[in-house]
């Protein structure tokens, strides 16, 4: 079984796109604007083990900014060793030199690696698991070591990282003298699962799945939940927690409230859910692949499916964001979503999209279903994409479908917590592995295109080679062309993605009359794929389209939606605006038409799109005394004049000035 992490050399961005003009300023650009943020911050330096102020400031409770740095800079060296296997670049390949020196000298005799707790609280290991992170620090290093031993082939960190796993294997586990923990902020499952995936080590494994059972095991230590446990022995009160925890029990936002396979509803912290969930779909993967059997693959796939479908149908927002609550960066009740913090919430953190993509394709493994995959898709183009300017030097945490006075549609160049901007580079530094899967049983093959753009893939089958390519102008027009290259004596079947949103709007050029479309892919057969090397798909769905939130979510509005792409209304191109288009409305029947449009500093194209709207004039109380009763027995608004409206794609937003007024939803007349 290969991880998009592992695939994504055989995938080539070899023509125009705007997937491929990101990832070249990722490379070209970003990963070195990074690099100095590191170094700048004091992260570079911290697996030198030397130091720092930033260690003495204990304002920040129970985490301290530097105890994230570890992954922080894994993240940043898995993204480097990705970018690095497509365009060299002498810097970043000393910079990763250098910090992988670094790690391996800071790694204790024991096995031991953690810069935090070397430096500042030897004493304290292992002592707060639930919210201090060593364990998700851990598995941002697993995936940083695969990148690198791939990347440079040698074991330089992948040899340190396997003996942190030993050393982890001997604290937790189910043994009577073992911690029966869990991480705090998964990630380290979907690593560990990666580790046995590429060295088929066997404490790897265990440990991940082990992860994956106990989660949420109300009687895991002396009859207690393990972080009840843990807290007894730090001697902690039940009422002192962290701001996120609303309760003093609130084991919900670790997704600890209950065993995994018991979980009704999608909770707690957005990221750590979907880190989670990517982790279980992994191990369920091995199973399906026929890698590695699980007992409980049907049980957890039904888990994994339920909470799925209630993230998706009741607690995402039309960007494909996630997470509508501030307070714990995480998932409010059922169809809470407001647009903005004005509003009472909207956060979207961007990594939380990025765990979605992680997620789906994963899924995908499990279930070739399109609903997968067109979320995927809508999370790249949409809450992710707009994670990263144009010119690859800023980025968006909080990814809000509307501003506010307070909360101003901007950007900013690094964070205290800046575990998003290399989230952002390492996604797109193997994106070419999401794309599409594909694989063998002796002479027949098969390919699964998920996502469009221009790019073609190669892969061997028993020693001879093939090459499908794929060439469009996605996401702005909907017609891909394809050229398959394989052997006379493979039999090649092709599996196209039909987007929900395409209606079922597709022609295919020459057309095969027996052509069945399953879970939304059309299905190509050998005999199809033999007799036509060149072929084409038009796919429908890219007139402009609108769209709004479920009923129950009381957001009356309406969205404009052209293919994959989420708009939004920005006061740069409606200069007039200056209350952050709350008053601003449109009906469902407008008229709408297309513009192309260019950033000229940055020759970035896009389709604007242009409809007429309306302003609404609130009477504020005109008719009465102030503070004399809530709410009116009289008319309160009324449209008070029409206005033009320019809109632009959501990933495009505050790259361009302005006042940082911006909305996606307007109100619905």
């Amino acid at each position: 079984m290969a991880h998009p992490q592992t695939l994504f050399p055989q995938t080539a961005f070899h023509g125009p796109s705007l997937l491929r003009r990101r990832r070249t300023t990722i490379g070209r650009v970003t990963a070195k604007a990074q690099l100095q943020k590191l170094k700048d911050t004091g992260r570079y330096a911290c697996f030198s083990l030397r130091w720092q102020p930033a260690y003495g400031d204990r304002s920040r409770w129970p985490c301290p900014a530097p105890m994230y740095w570890d992954s922080d800079v894994a993240k940043w060296i898995e993204g480097a060793c990705y970018l690095l296997a497509e365009e060299y670049d002498a810097e970043v390949d000393a910079a990763v030199r250098e910090l992988a020196d670094m790690i391996r000298g800071a790694q204790r005799d024991d096995g031991y690696l953690n810069t935090w707790f070397t430096i500042a609280q030897p004493e304290d290991r292992w002592s707060n698991i639930r919210d201090q992170h060593e364990l998700y620090n851990a598995g941002h290093l697993i995936e940083a070591a695969l990148a690198h031993s791939n990347y440079y082939k040698n074991n330089l960190l992948l040899e340190v990282l396997e003996k942190y796993v030993k050393y982890i294997s001997t604290v937790i586990g189910p043994g009577p003298d073992q911690k029966h923990a869990y991480p705090g902020h998964p990630e380290t499952e979907l690593a560990l699962l990666r580790l046995y995936t590429a060295t088929g080590n066997t404490d790897a494994y265990e440990l991940a799945k082990f992860f994956v059972e106990e989660r949420g095991n109300q009687t895991g230590q002396e009859g207690l939940p393990y972080y009840d446990w843990e807290r007894r022995q730090r001697g902690d009160s039940p009422w002192k927690r962290s701001d996120s925890y609303q309760m003093h029990d609130s084991n919900w936002y670790c997704q600890a409230h209950a065993p995994i396979l018991e979980q009704k509803s999608v909770e707690g912290h957005a990221v750590r859910a979907m880190y989670l969930l990517t982790g279980v779909a992994d191990l369920l993967c091995l199973d399906e692949l026929g890698i590695k059997p699980y007992s409980q693959k049907s049980e957890y796939f039904d888990a994994l499916s339920r909470l799925w479908n209630n993230m998706v149908d009741k607690k995402m927002y039309l960007t494909g964001g996630i997470g509508s609550m501030w307070q714990w960066e995480g998932f409010g009740i059922d169809y809470f979503l407001p647009q903005g913090s004005d509003e009472g919430g909207c956060y979207n953190e961007t990594c939380a999209s990025i765990g979605v993509i992680m997620l789906a394709e994963r899924l995908l493994h499990l279930d070739l279903n399109s609903k997968y995959a067109d979320i995927m898709e809508l999370c790249l183009y949409n809450a992710v994409m707009t994670g990263l300017s144009l010119e690859g030097t800023e980025f968006t945490y909080v990814n809000q479908l509307a501003s506010s006075e307070v909360d101003r549609n901007r950007r900013e160049d690094w964070f205290d917590t800046s575990c998003c901007p290399p989230n952002v580079m390492r996604l797109f530094g193997c994106l070419g592995g999401y794309l599409w899967d594909y694989g063998s049983n002796g002479k027949d093959a098969y390919v699964n295109t998920h996502l469009y753009t221009t790019a073609k893939v190669t892969f061997e089958v028993e020693g001879q080679q093939i090459m499908l390519e794929q060439k469009s102008d996605w996401p702005w027009e909907g017609n891909v062309l394809f050229q398959l290259q394989a052997p006379t004596c493979t039999n090649v079947t092709l599996r196209l993605r039909i987007p929900s949103w395409a209606r079922g709007e597709f022609t295919l050029t020459p057309s095969y009359k027996s052509a069945k479309v399953e879970k939304g892919y059309l299905v190509l057969p050998p005999a199809y794929a033999s007799a036509h090397k060149a072929f084409s798909i038009q796919i429908g769905g890219f007139k402009p389209r609108f769209i709004s939130p479920h009923p129950y979510t009381n957001q009356n509005t309406l969205t404009l939606a052209r293919g994959p792409l989420i708009y939004c209304v920005e006061d740069v191109d409606n200069p007039w605006e200056l209350d952050h288009f709350r008053n601003v409305g449109i009906r469902s029947d407008s008229q709408v038409t297309e513009k192309d449009e260019a950033i000229d500093q940055i020759g970035e194209s896009y389709i604007a799109l242009r409809s007429v709207g309306w302003i609404r004039k609130v009477d504020d109380r005109a008719e009465s005394e102030p503070g004399l009763e809530p709410g009116s027995s009289l008319p309160q608004t009324a449209v008070a004049e029409e206005k033009e409206l320019t809109f632009i794609p959501y990933y495009l937003r505050a790259n361009r000035g302005g006042k940082g007024h911006m909305r996606v939803g307007l109100l619905r007349q």
